[in-house]
């Protein structure tokens, strides 16, 4: 794989980034960081939204990644929680679409497999090893190094899935039936 991976650690109140490149089994560390929404009002939903919207959309223009990763949000004991990290995941996806990029999406277990090599990692332990791998100088915030990790994830996956994608072909299930209305 060769190029520039922006990875997205969503979240409602800090959206974390990290930038990589990429040429085949070599990296380098170009730029991470955080977009924060503290500016809008705890109780502003939109607001919050269209400034984690506007700051994906000026990374995206400011780095000129070639693709994206975005952590995949899993149900946690809050539904409403949940609920409002999807929103905060899905005005990182809209923001990437809108720029044309491809975007693959990562597990928190992935990522952490993929930086660590177990899927129970501790954050500090991904920031450690994201350190590590990009030969920084010191530690990279949580949601910047997880960001990092999941542009390191693709960079590793990525290519392994391209070569997958081109080798077969995968075609829709022809078999599908109707139940109750719903395609299954």
């Amino acid at each position: 794989m060769k190029g520039r991976i922006l990875g997205i650690d969503p979240g409602l109140q800090t959206t974390g980034f990290g930038v990589v490149d990429v040429d085949g089994r070599h990296m380098d560390y170009v730029a991470s960081g955080t977009v924060r929404t503290q500016e809008a009002a705890l109780s502003d939903l939109p607001g919050r939204l269209k400034i984690i919207f506007e700051g994906v959309r000026e990374v995206v223009s400011t780095y000129a990644p070639t693709c994206a990763s975005v952590e995949i949000v899993f149900v946690n004991v809050n539904p409403q929680s949940t609920l409002l990290l999807g929103q905060a995941r899905g005005a990182a996806l809209a923001a990437l679409v809108a720029s044309d990029l491809q975007v693959a999406e990562y597990t928190a277990l992935q990522l952490k497999k993929a930086i660590v090599g177990h899927g129970h990692a501790k954050k500090h332990q991904v920031q450690e090893m994201v350190a590590r791998l990009l030969q920084l100088p010191g530690l990279p915030g949580k949601d910047a190094a997880d960001a990092l990790g999941l542009a390191i994830t693709h960079a590793h996956a990525g290519s392994a899935l391209a070569a997958i994608a081109k080798a077969t072909t995968l075609a829709p299930r022809a078999h599908a039936q109707y139940r109750r209305g719903r395609t299954y």
